[in-house]
């Protein structure tokens, strides 16, 4: 394990080889100056610093030092700066104090003190470090990979409470990547099976011929290849639960044989002739539309009833209000800490980016997409560019529909920020109030 590594502001030469020798324990890398801390900041990105307040071209003041200070704390809030001030700079060192400065140290240097000071300094950050890694794995609630304001989530997962200690069969409804997997886990921990088996199988995923033995097991010789006994998930998950997830695409003969399990609770493993009783609650998912494909005959009506006793929806991500940024924010702390990067910050243009793009993948995409930025962000902050997103939807050319669209929008925003007030409004948009009320009527606003 190479040396943590320690960033030495300092303008005196002198003094920057006397605190090399000094720290010879860590990397040390030095600077001269506001600007090319900064550059050793992004590039090293250290996790302890410390500082002269008076650095070119204030050399006797403290306004370089206190704005590189700020620099630092506003970057990476998690660094330790220690400043290193004479007796006649105890004051400027006290305010770098209040600014968020976490020590200092008085001039002329003690090697065996200021080496403690950093040690600390360098073990605080460490143990600030492991706590956020720790806030990251999974709590003792079941609910507690949720992450969501959205009144509209929040209300599923109270459902999902009341839900989960039935044995009733539940359908988990919503698009690709929007949190099944996770609801599902969460009606197996909030229940009295928890301490059993939680199986899932996506039935999307394995060939027709193969899913059968799969779920049901087989006997010795039953098929070419089959040279053992083998259990299929249904046994595996006797006690507990079987996940299955995009149903809808479980072929035909195999909903026939899903249903019989469903009404009678026994199996017949493929090859065999002996029915094996197993206790097992059944959650399955999927993002299509079982209703309509049962009224077309291309799903079993009888088996969607058995399924659907509880339905779930799931909203998309694009319908979660708040959720894209709170998101953002929980994978980065989640990535920066199993990637061991120092705490990144989103710039504004990356956040607007991302509260912009509609998430066609849901919560797995923008996970993806947080982990890739996490890891190619250069400096303290991740940009746009970081994110990979598209730089925009497709624009609509039509020049009278996009001036309707947009003459809309404002007006609405108008109407909204002054609290439906129409004299208020029309001041806002800089029109006379017959115009507005006439724009209201054309696009049929009351």
């Amino acid at each position: 394990m190479g040396k943590n590594k320690l960033l030495v502001v300092e303008d005196d030469a002198g003094l920057q080889k006397q605190l090399r020798w000094i720290l010879d324990a860590y990397e040390v890398v030095t600077a001269d100056d506001r600007d090319s801390a900064l550059a050793q900041l992004r590039r090293h990105q250290p996790a302890v610093v410390t500082m002269d307040l008076g650095l070119p071209p204030d050399p006797d003041g403290a306004s370089e030092g206190l704005a590189l200070l700020s620099h630092i704390l506003a970057a990476a809030p998690d660094t330790k700066v220690i400043i290193l001030s004479g007796n006649q700079e105890r004051a400027f060192a006290l305010k770098a104090i209040a600014l968020g400065a976490y020590d200092f140290h008085q001039k002329p240097l003690d090697a065996d003190t200021l080496s403690l000071v950093i040690a600390r300094a360098f073990y605080l950050h460490a143990m600030q470090q492991e706590n956020r890694r720790m806030l990251q794995i999974q709590s003792d609630s079941p609910l507690a990979g949720i992450i969501s304001r959205d009144p509209v989530m929040l209300k599923l997962c109270r459902v999902v409470e009341k839900v989960a200690p039935s044995s009733a069969t539940a359908m988990l409804l919503g698009d690709s990547g929007s949190g099944k997997e996770l609801i599902a886990r969460g009606l197996h921990q909030l229940s009295a099976r928890h301490d059993k088996r939680f199986v899932a199988i996506n039935c999307a995923a394995i060939p027709e011929h193969l899913l059968e033995s799969e779920l049901f097991g087989y006997e010795k010789g039953a098929f070419t290849g089959a040279q053992r006994q083998t259990h299929g998930k249904l046994e595996l998950a006797h006690g507990g639960t079987l996940f299955l997830d995009e149903i809808g695409d479980m072929a035909m003969a195999l909903q026939a044989k899903l249903l019989r399990f469903l009404q009678e609770r026994v199996i017949e493993r493929v090859g065999g002739r002996s029915e094996i009783r197993v206790d097992v609650r059944v959650v399955c998912a999927t993002h299509r539309n079982l209703k309509a494909m049962a009224a077309e005959g291309a799903f079993r009506e009888d088996l969607y009833y058995r399924l659907s006793e509880i339905v779930l929806t799931i909203p998309p991500l694009r319908e979660r209000a708040g959720d894209r940024a709170l998101l953002a924010h929980h994978f980065r702390n989640k990535f920066c800490a199993s990637e061991s990067r120092s705490m990144l910050a989103f710039s504004p243009e990356a956040l607007a980016a991302i509260e912009a793009y509609a998430w066609p993948g849901n919560v797995r995409e923008m996970e993806n997409c947080i982990r890739r930025a996490v890891i190619m962000a250069d400096g303290p902050q991740i940009m746009p560019a970081d994110l990979g997103l598209p730089d925009g939807v497709e624009e609509n050319l039509n020049l009278r529909a996009s001036r309707e669209a947009a003459e809309y929008r404002v007006m609405v925003q108008a109407l909204g920020r002054s609290d439906g007030n129409i004299v208020k409004a029309a001041e806002l948009l800089g029109v006379s109030r017959p115009t507005l009320y006439d724009l209201m009527n054309y696009h049929g606003l009351k």
